[in-house]
């Protein structure tokens, strides 16, 4: 089994925490580093592995390629229920999901495209909109307001477990130190949610 990811790189990172939580041991796992700057990712070899071209991609030992993120960690979700990280039964998955897309389409993307679009890292490739970046910088700024505000009557980002959405937010909060955003001395209740998430040893996969 092998693993292609980026290490810097907050999917790829987000597939390694899942994984970690679910016990696999990487010590079994081949992991591929690839430089995205350098464009490993789209080069036709990866490219077969990952038509999208991009990481993590998980190859499974009977040659079968899964990329995303999310289909990775649905992967493991299957084959190791417990700790349950997607939820049991139906309201605490949908309410699951329910967070966890916000968190991706509200906050991971908006640092993403702030950070390709104000910094051009990826121009050789892509075309760049600076008004764009600034933008979705707006949007990630205003979600440390509101998860602030969330986590001041919540254990966890859906609730009182720990979830895949708390490992979608937890990676997005790191990452956002590339837009230079941080969390600051009047966010006290997304403070104490950052400092237990990421004493979690999963948090260092």
């Amino acid at each position: 089994m092998k693993l292609y990811q980026n290490r810097q790189a907050p999917n790829p990172r987000r597939a390694r925490m899942f994984m970690s939580e679910k016990g696999v041991d990487f010590d079994a796992i081949e992991i591929v580093e690839l430089d995205l700057s350098a464009g490993d990712n789209i080069s036709a070899e990866h490219k077969h592995r990952n038509p999208m071209g991009g990481v993590p991609v998980l190859e499974l030992d009977d040659g079968t390629y899964l990329s995303e993120s999310m289909a990775i960690s649905r992967y493991y979700e299957a084959l190791h229920p417990e700790p349950p990280l997607m939820g049991v039964g139906a309201l605490e998955q949908a309410t699951i999901e329910m967070w966890n897309r916000r968190m991706e389409l509200n906050f991971f993307m908006p640092v993403g495209m702030a950070f390709r679009h104000t910094s051009g890292h990826f121009s050789d490739r892509e075309a760049v909109c600076p008004e764009w970046g600034e933008i979705t910088l707006k949007g990630a700024r205003k979600m440390f307001s509101f998860l602030n505000n969330h986590l001041a009557n919540n254990e966890y980002i859906a609730g009182e477990s720990f979830s895949v959405a708390d490992i979608t937010a937890l990676c997005t909060v790191d990452f956002a130190r590339v837009i230079k955003l941080r969390i600051d001395d009047e966010q006290p209740h997304l403070r104490r949610w950052y400092d237990t998430v990421s004493a979690r040893p999963s948090a260092g996969a």
